[in-house]
Order: structure tokens, then sequence, then C-alpha cells
């Protein structure tokens, strides 16, 4: 088993996992997520630097979710459900029907 440290870009964190081979750029690896899911994604890059103690050089992925797993941007316009404090929102809170869409009044 060879531990590479694998720095996730999208979601900025750094673990070492252990894996039995090195993967190559283009690859596809699985990851779990931080809910536990798992998630597909590409290897970026792949190098090695000279580890602290003797002549061993370690490897290094950087990695980055593949765009057809990424999960759809959240809606801006929506209003959050609940409250800070827990409670449901208003019902005046709500996003815009299909066609419906805000327009600035004319002051002139």
């Amino acid at each position: 088993m060879i531990e590479i440290e694998v720095q996730n870009e999208t979601h900025q964190t750094q673990e070492r996992l252990r894996f039995a081979s090195v993967p190559r750029i283009g690859e596809g690896i699985r990851l779990r997520e931080p809910d536990g899911c798992w998630a597909s994604y590409d290897v970026l890059d792949v190098w090695y630097q000279k580890a602290e103690f003797g002549d061993v050089w370690m490897p290094y992925l950087h990695v980055c979710m593949t765009p057809s797993e990424q999960p759809a941007a959240a809606d801006p316009i929506a209003p959050p459900a609940y409250s800070p404090f827990g409670e449901p929102a208003p019902a005046r809170l709500r996003s815009p029907v299909w066609g419906e869409e805000e327009v600035p009044p004319f002051t002139g």
C-alpha cells in the first residue's frame, strides 16, 4: 500500500489515503464526501516530493470533483426555509414563480 496525500480542490481539504497504485492524471477516483456519500473525482495533478526522512519520494494528488457529480448551485433568490431561530420562514419570503420577475418602480 502507498500512502498518498490527496489535496481536494472542491472542499479545500488535505487527507492521507492509502492506494494500491498511484493514480495517473486524468483518471477518476472515488472519495467519501464530508456528508458520508461517495463521489467521483478527477486527478488533476500528480507530483512527488522528497520526504523528510531518508531518500524517499512521497506522491501527492491534486483532485477536483467530476463535473457531472457536482450538485446544482443553490438558487440565490430562494430564501431559507427556516429563520436562524429555527422558526419557519414567513410566507411572503418566497422564490419567484416561472415567468415572474421583480421590476424596479419607475421614478421619473
